[in-house]
């Protein structure tokens, strides 16, 4: 098979959407399986101090509300300090050192963090979990960040916002599987069996960089550009990134706020659900997990209609505008949880088919690693804050608290709107 042919770059996509799935699957996972990381096992012995709901269960770890979204927090801010770096490293020493590397973070990540749950009562647990994702958030982010410049220079100027939104959608069916199969895995298996899940698709992802590399390496010597590629990697200073665009930053900061008041809410949503609604564990991730079935379906669609017509900014604004009632519907309405992640799960998917795509157009090759690393570290940090805001507000379980915090949400949305409508003018 020659580089040259369409088979090719579609086959080497393949298994750079692979390169995630364990990743995003390891992510959410916490979020699916939040009643058993809190519960307790015995409300009524010592171990209720940790949990302030005492939510009773068998084998479950007695975390409180505060050190659940610590392991989000420190994800997201592992990965805004690192990402960077990341993306320069990624520049200047090519794709193949940043594969190999940050999916072997993800997997040892991902099992020390298993190793914790193995851990229960015992004061290494928590630190071990919190370490687990320490390196995990190392890998994660910067994992998506070598997976964008791998695609975006196989598919620029053909299917660029297809592939990216093939990526995107197997990034979600890894989460749809977490939702639907994660929370029935453990009630089967246990808690434990179901976190070794996710070192296990690690591994896949692992072998899937092995093999991505070669390609990739295989590919570019058969193009003929190899040596240009190093000739302009061995160019690149950090210093360049003051020759990033306007219309850059205003993107960036549009994904920030965009991703700001939709990945918090996710990582909550299903026990959400749970406790408003009375649905069961099971039931209320699957509801949550619509969000993501639809991206599925939608994001390659919408990302072929893009590759068409264009129209980005637009795009944005639009999906960007219908987010805004979406968290007051399900905060202060009865309405059916279902129809709001239908309503959230198509704003995801346009967003997702139109945000990260459009990165590449505005920044040259040579340089996207860094683009992609400065715009995740953005995100990271954003998402972190919230992450920590969101921890304090559950610990505190009142209406008011729940209203403030429907507030900042709102004032995050409205913001998006604003940085969208420079976009579109810039």
């Amino acid at each position: 098979m020659k580089a040259t042919d369409c088979s090719y770059r579609f086959v080497l996509l393949f298994f750079a959407c692979l390169l995630t799935f364990g990743m995003y699957f390891s992510f959410d996972l916490p979020g699916v399986l939040q009643h058993r990381l809190e519960g307790i096992t015995n409300c009524t012995d010592n171990s209720t101090r940790y949990n302030e709901t005492c939510v009773q269960c068998e084998g479950c770890l007695g975390m409180s509300s505060r050190q659940f979204n610590i392991l989000y927090a420190i994800y997201a801010w592992t990965n805004a300090v690192v990402v960077i770096g990341a993306g320069v490293l990624v520049d200047r020493l090519g794709n193949r050192v940043g594969l190999l590397l940050f999916s072997f973070l993800c997997l040892l990540g991902t099992s020390l963090f298993a190793v914790g749950t193995m851990l229960k009562d015992t004061s290494a647990m928590f630190p071990l979990m919190l370490a687990g994702r320490l390196i995990f958030g190392s890998g994660g982010g910067s994992l998506t960040v070598v997976q964008s410049t791998v695609t975006a220079y196989w598919f620029k100027n053909k299917e660029l916002a297809f592939s990216f939104a093939c990526k995107i959608a197997m990034s979600r069916v890894a989460s749809v599987l977490n939702f639907f199969f994660t929370e029935s895995f453990a009630s089967h298996f246990g808690l434990i069996l179901a976190v070794w899940n996710g070192a296990i698709l690690c591994g896949v992802a692992f072998i899937s960089a092995i093999i991505v590399s070669i390609m990739d390496l295989h590919g570019v010597k058969q193009l003929g550009d190899h040596q240009s590629l190093q000739t302009e990697s061995k160019k690149f200073k950090l210093s360049d990134i003051k020759q990033f665009t306007l219309t850059y930053w205003l993107l960036v900061i549009a994904v920030m706020f965009y991703y700001v008041s939709l990945l918090p809410f996710m990582a909550d949503a299903s026990f959400f659900v749970h406790q408003k609604y009375g649905y069961s564990p099971r039931m209320s991730s699957i509801i949550v997990g619509v969000v993501y079935d639809l991206s599925i379906v939608l994001v390659p669609f919408i990302g072929m209609v893009i590759d068409r017509i264009g129209k980005r900014g637009i795009m944005m604004l639009i999906c960007s505008f219908m987010m805004i009632p979406v968290y007051t519907v399900l905060a202060f309405t009865h309405i059916h949880p279902v129809i709001v992640t239908v309503w959230l799960g198509i704003t995801y998917s346009v967003a997702s088919a139109v945000m990260w795509p459009s990165i590449p157009i505005v920044v040259k090759q040579s340089m996207l690693g860094t683009a992609m690393g400065v715009s995740n570290a953005i995100l990271m940090f954003g998402v972190g804050g919230a992450n920590l805001v969101v921890g304090e507000i559950l610990g505190k379980n009142n209406r008011v608290k729940r209203a403030k915090f429907q507030g900042i949400k709102d004032q995050v949305e409205a913001r998006g709107q604003y940085t969208n409508l420079l976009n579109n003018y810039c």
